[in-house]
């Protein structure tokens, strides 16, 4: 256990930062799961605009790296293009 005061803090922020990001993270995998099993293109085009507002946002929070959401973005659009 902590014993500075400052460390006690950083243990508690730092846990409900770990649990913000599981969640975050969690929802993401799960539209791009939906987004790759979707058989329909407006389906599929919905997905598509989900899952890059939760890519940009991940990225703005640290959550994935921002060369890792555009690459993640690049290859969903070619995957939606695909559907027929």
């Amino acid at each position: 256990m902590p014993l500075h005061k400052s460390c006690i803090k950083r243990v508690k922020t730092s846990a409900k930062a770990r649990e913000r990001n599981r969640g975050k993270r969690s929802r993401l995998r799960a539209v791009i799961k939906e987004l790759r099993l979707a058989t329909s293109k407006d389906e599929a085009l919905k997905l598509y605009k989900q899952v890059t507002r939760l890519l940009d946002r991940a990225a703005a929070d640290g959550l994935i790296h921002k060369k890792n959401a555009d690459r993640n973005k690049s290859r969903f659009a070619a995957v939606v293009s695909r559907i027929g």
